[in-house]
């Protein structure tokens, strides 16, 4: 299975710190956000990647490519552990790009994959959101539409306060973490919202979207929305991810995903002592 990463937006919540660089490079502990999505979607089992990208994001293109210098530069200083580390970046898998000449959405960045997708069936992974569980969340997705073969996606239970936030579904549970979903709306007003259910990210989509994106008009914000467009669709499921989403859209979402993810460092102790000294 291929998967796209749709990767082109301005990061304006972060500025200044996205000004010269994309928000999905910005560093969780250790490592940029887009390297956790894109191996999330290898351990899922896929091996084409093609990341929708936009100006300002040829940093993108360089981290997963090899850099000779580098790798010489590591070898030479005899850093071998790091090297490791720098090589297995390159070898995680083929990535392809293509720009997102315009900002128009969700929807209208996908609709930019179709070349490259043709008629299969492909994963959607959003570039600036992580996921940690046992399974990985794509391969939960993958081993639902392997069983009917309709566009799956993930779900997550959120507070009444984030509902304008998300993507929110309604339908029919049909199984322990599974629904039939007959309704989407894209950020909906509170008293609108059909449940709790949001979608997190993570999409298994038929080419048959194609059409519908190119049916759909701007919705919220003046863009094309995928959730607009996959309300046009005849059968869609929902699983109800197992597992913690770690959505960045703000500085302290940010933050929390930076100190949760440094705390499972084997090193961590160091970090645990400082954070105590605000508690003291």
């Amino acid at each position: 299975m291929k998967a796209v990463i749709p990767a082109a937006g301005f990061g304006t919540r972060f500025l200044p710190a996205t000004k010269s660089q994309p928000k999905e490079m910005l560093p969780v502990y250790d490592k940029p956000i887009i390297q956790y999505t894109i191996e999330e979607a290898v351990a899922s089992g896929i091996d084409d990647i093609l990341i929708i990208t936009g100006r300002n994001k040829r940093s993108i293109e360089d981290h997963f490519d090899k850099s000779y210098e580098l790798e010489q530069t590591l070898q030479k200083a005899g850093k071998d552990r790091v090297l490791k580390e720098v090589r297995k970046i390159t070898d995680l898998v083929d990535v392809c790009y293509v720009r997102q000449k315009e900002q128009n959405g969700l929807g209208d960045a996908i609709l930019q994959a179709e070349n490259h997708i043709g008629d299969e069936q492909f994963a959607v992974l959003l570039g600036d959101t992580i996921t940690k569980s046992k399974t990985p969340c794509t391969k939960q997705l993958i081993d639902v539409y392997s069983r009917f073969e309709k566009p799956t996606l993930s779900l997550k239970e959120i507070s009444t306060d984030k509902l304008n936030k998300y993507g929110i579904v309604g339908g029919s549970q049909i199984e322990p973490n599974l629904y039939k979903i007959n309704h989407l709306i894209e950020k909906p007003k509170i008293d609108e919202a059909p449940s709790n259910l949001a979608m997190v990210g993570r999409y298994i989509l038929t080419p048959d979207i194609f059409d519908k994106i190119k049916e759909t008009e701007p919705g919220v914000d003046g863009e094309v929305q995928l959730t607009d467009a996959l309300t046009k669709l005849d059968e869609v499921y929902g699983v109800l991810f197992e597992g913690k989403t770690f959505n960045i859209a703000t500085r302290f979402d940010w933050l929390k995903a930076s100190i949760e993810f440094g705390l499972e460092d084997a090193e961590r102790d160091e970090l645990i002592q400082y954070m105590k000294t605000f508690i003291d």
